[in-house]
């Protein structure tokens, strides 16, 4: 990965933590593998407790360094800290906690998502993903679903697409869309370009973008 790639990761990390910096309540988020793993290092709320699939509730950030133990990781396999506080469970528990309904907001990777708020994540037939895994359990199970993944794939083609043409994971469930150019809301039917990254204009958003969106009148910055 180059230092612009991961600079754009990190921002829409940033972004998607930036959501809940300011809550007041508690709630559970899981983190998926990739980009939204990277959400641990920028939340900073002590309300919001991390999820991991693999059976931790209470995930810090990243680990490195010193603090690398790799006894201690989350479902991608990456080490990670422990939050005061932090509990473990077995899998049957953690599922338990995802399709039972009590995980607040997922956190997701996607290779595409369509005009409907269908996602498309878990395999590019004839690839070397392994299986599933969480992503179908986590999409419908999770009261908020937030997609945050690169704006274009490796082609240069775009993600937001007209109708997916990849294995759908989860119809309609995609609530928020984080990408490096910008935030969208999926909004009764309607898509809302509410954030824009400081590098970008909604101009080239559009031509990188199938969807049919709308902007917002009070359309803000990303933080960078």
């Amino acid at each position: 990965m180059n230092v612009d790639d991961r600079v754009l990761e990190r921002r829409i990390a940033m972004n998607v933590a930036k959501l809940y910096h300011d809550l007041d309540y508690s709630i559970l988020m899981n983190l998926g593998i990739g980009i939204p793993s990277q959400v641990s290092n920028y939340i900073n709320n002590e309300y919001v407790y991390l999820h991991a699939e693999n059976g931790i509730v209470g995930v810090g950030p990243m680990a490195t360094g010193n603090n690398i133990d790799f006894q201690l990781i989350n479902a991608g396999r990456q080490p990670v800290t422990e939050c005061r506080g932090c509990v473990y469970v077995d899998s049957a528990m953690s599922f338990g906690l995802i399709r039972g309904g009590h995980v607040d907001v997922t956190v997701l990777g996607a290779f595409e998502v369509d005009q409907e708020g269908n996602v498309a994540n878990w395999i590019i037939p004839n690839g070397k993903q392994l299986g599933v895994g969480g992503a179908m359990d986590l999409i419908k199970g999770a009261k908020k679903v937030i997609i945050a993944m690169k704006h274009l794939n490796k082609n240069g083609k775009t993600k937001l697409v007209k109708k997916c043409s990849l294995p759908i994971t989860g119809y309609k469930e995609a609530d928020i869309v984080v990408t490096e150019k910008g935030m969208f809301y999926f909004e009764n039917g309607r898509i809302i370009l509410k954030e824009i990254a400081c590098d970008t204009t909604v101009e080239d958003i559009r031509i990188h973008t199938e969807v049919d969106f709308e902007v917002a009148e009070d359309l803000k910055q990303m933080i960078d």
